[in-house]
């Protein structure tokens, strides 16, 4: 490996690397040989950069919250635009693409893993992705898109658990259906949009 590579650059490699094995052979075949394997670079270039591998892990996690982030502040600026159920389902279908229902798959199964990307209670990603869609649902109901007294935190529940299982029903290559996706998120959203026009 050359010298003088950031440390953010190898950081990146890694986490590419790890994605890449998460898509081709899921969360059980993520180890530290296979991701150093993958990023083709030599065993200890992973052990220089993060103390242990859960350590690693959990960077890989909270570089997919840091997208998360900035995803939220997409659809936040989305209220008001198009309709409520067309950011839902785009914003869905980009939070649940293979490589997120991979990582909370590992999140679930590694305890050592969940505690230290706990950032609040419930499971670190899917928590993230409901808070996002609650203050996006909020903002909708300011403008008047959705009935004011909509219960926001519960309607984003119920969205992030369908939409979960959507995509955890699919192989990790395969992109879920965008009706199932539209089907599911106007049953749910149903009430609060036809009630804000009474």
């Amino acid at each position: 490996m050359p010298t003088g590579v950031h440390l953010r650059d190898v950081r990146q490699q890694l986490f590419h690397a790890a994605e890449r094995v998460l898509l081709r052979d899921g969360p059980g075949a993520l180890t530290s040989r296979a991701v150093t394997a993958e990023a083709d670079v030599a065993k200890g270039v992973l052990h220089r950069h993060f103390a242990d591998f859960d350590d690693f892990l959990a960077e890989l996690v909270r570089d997919r919250l840091a997208r998360l982030a900035d995803q939220a502040v997409l659809l936040h600026a989305a209220a008001g635009t198009r309709s409520v159920a067309q950011n839902l389902v785009a914003a869905l279908i980009e939070l649940f693409d293979p490589v997120t229902v991979a990582l909370t798959s590992l999140v679930f199964f590694r305890d050592e893993l969940r505690t230290r990307v706990r950032t609040d209670s419930g499971l670190p990603i899917l928590t993230e992705a409901r808070t996002m869609l609650s203050n996006y649902l909020s903002a909708e109901g300011e403008q008047g898109r959705i009935a004011p007294d909509a219960d926001t935190n519960s309607l984003a529940l119920s969205l992030i658990g369908a939409a979960h299982l959507l995509s955890a029903d699919h192989r990790r290559k395969t992109l879920r259906d965008h009706k199932d996706v539209e089907k599911m998120v106007d049953t749910i959203i149903a009430d609060v949009v036809q009630r804000r026009l009474l």
